[in-house]
Order: C-alpha cells, then sequence, then structure tokens
C-alpha cells in the first residue's frame, strides 16, 4: 500500500503541475450537461494521470471520470481518478480544485490521495495508517454542537431538473450552525473536514471519483462516513455524510428532520 501511495502522489502532483500550466489560458470550455464543465486541462490532466497508473499498475482497473473504465476489469484495484475536480471553480480561476485518486480493494476505499495545487496541499491517507497533509498527521475537528460548527455541503448538476437537490438540507444547516459552506470540490471539502478546517460535510449526485479518496481521508484522520441516515456508506449510492463523531449523530438526526423545498421544476 505504501508503493501504492507513493505512485498515487506521484501522479497528482504531475496533474496539478498540468492544472497550473491551463489555468487562465483555457481555450475552450464545454458542457457535457448544463453546469457540467470539461476543459482540455481535464482530459490532460486524466491522461497524466493514467499513464502512470498504467505504468506501474498493468494488471490494475482505472475508473476516471472522462474516459470511464479501462485497464484490468477483472482485478481487486480499481483506482478511481478525478483528474479535475472543481472544473467550473478551476474555469474561472477560483482558488478551489483538485486532483482526487482513490483506490478501492474489493470496491472498498482503501487508499486516497487529494492535491490542491493552487495551494500545494496534498493529502494522503492508507486505512489503517493514518492521514496525512503535506506529510504531516491531521485529525477532524473536535466541535461538539452544531451551533458552534461549520459545514460544507454542494449541489449536485440536475439540481435544475429534480427536487432531490439539497437547497431544504442547506436552509436548515444554516440555520443551526455559525455557517454552512458551498465549495465546489467534493474532494476537497472532504480533505478540510479531514483536517479539522470544517467539521462537517453531506451531499447528494456525487459519483466514486469524486468521493473516493476523501471517504479515506476523513476516516483515517477519525471522522465518520456514513450514508445520510447513518447506515454504512454505499460508494455508488451518490450520497454521503462526514463529520467528527461529536457532530455526526446530530447532523444525521437533523438531515430526517428536512422536507423537500416545493419549488416547481424545472427551474429557468
Amino acid at each position: 500500500m505504501e508503493r501504492f501511495l507513493d505512485v498515487a502522489c506521484e501522479a497528482a502532483r504531475l496533474a496539478g503541475a498540468v492544472l497550473m500550466s491551463y489555468l487562465g489560458k483555457l481555450e475552450s470550455i464545454d458542457e457535457k450537461s448544463p453546469g457540467n464543465l470539461v476543459t482540455e486541462a481535464d482530459k490532460v490532466s486524466e491522461q497524466t494521470i493514467l499513464t502512470v497508473l498504467q505504468r506501474h499498475f498493468p494488471d490494475h482497473g482505472i475508473l476516471a471520470e472522462e474516459s470511464g473504465v479501462s485497464g484490468a476489469s477483472e482485478s481487486r484495484y480499481l483506482w478511481a481518478v478525478d483528474p479535475l475536480d472543481g472544473t467550473t471553480n478551476f474555469a474561472h480561476r477560483y482558488p478551489a480544485f483538485t486532483v482526487s485518486i482513490g483506490l478501492l480493494v474489493d470496491r472498498v476505499p482503501v487508499l486516497g490521495v487529494v492535491y490542491d495545487p493552487w495551494r500545494d496541499e496534498l493529502f494522503s491517507a492508507i486505512q489503517n495508517m493514518g492521514a496525512f497533509r503535506n506529510y504531516q498527521p491531521i485529525q477532524v475537528s473536535g466541535t461538539t454542537e452544531l451551533a458552534r460548527s461549520l459545514l460544507v455541503t454542494g449541489f449536485a448538476y440536475d439540481r435544475r431538473e429534480t427536487p432531490d437537490n439539497n437547497y431544504a438540507e442547506f436552509c436548515h444547516f444554516t440555520h443551526l450552525t455559525q455557517g454552512v459552506r458551498r465549495g465546489g470540490s467534493a474532494s476537497l471539502d472532504l480533505a478540510y473536514v479531514a483536517c479539522g478546517r470544517l467539521d462537517g460535510y453531506w451531499e447528494r449526485g456525487l459519483a466514486p471519483w469524486d468521493i473516493a479518496a476523501g471517504v479515506v481521508l476523513v476516516r483515517e484522520a477519525g471522522g465518520l462516513v456514513t450514508a445520510y441516515d447513518g447506515s454504512p456508506f454505499k460508494l455508488d449510492s451518490g450520497r454521503i455524510l462526514a463529520a467528527n463523531g461529536q457532530l455526526h449523530r446530530q447532523m444525521v438526526d437533523e438531515l430526517a428532520r428536512v422536507s423537500p423545498l416545493n419549488i416547481p421544476f424545472p427551474v429557468r
């Protein structure tokens, strides 16, 4: 696992350098769907990561955001790759985007690397071996009350078409906490929960590559990662709740109290 981590860190740093080379110099920005952007930086970053992983681990599988599944599909080892998590931020030169690389073994996240090239912060973790920021140990916050907490969330790309959009939960927690942030990068949100900058995170509409790495970071930093109702987390569910152990149960209870907003859809 330590060798796997070294390679993932190498790939993340190389991809981060690619992203910074494109920052503010994009020639085209496309939409895969409304609000779901992709740029040439996403594609070059992804190819950089895949080249490194395939060179070192030709017998592993890869699930990447832009190119899908490649490599040995029957392998126990599957890399979940987001070459640019926070493309909208990146396109606007807003400093909240990352490279996210997670490793699943038998579909379970066991290793994670999240690299923020803007701040040169490398978050890394291996199951049962702790979590680190730039190779220094990190842990979740000790906040014990929602009233003293700072939370983070996000909104799925299909929020304009579905009432299952997280707006009601956002309003609910905004009134219970010191604030709720919307960072625009799920992996960075999870990394910040892991290092105690944020106290809790919930979101829906997520893909495995968005959160595979961050799940390992939070757990290894002492936090809890589950479904909204506190049941075991399922990577393919698209939903996640991550928090320190003091706030987790409180967030579960509050999420259960929220009713969807009565907004007609689609919104135009």
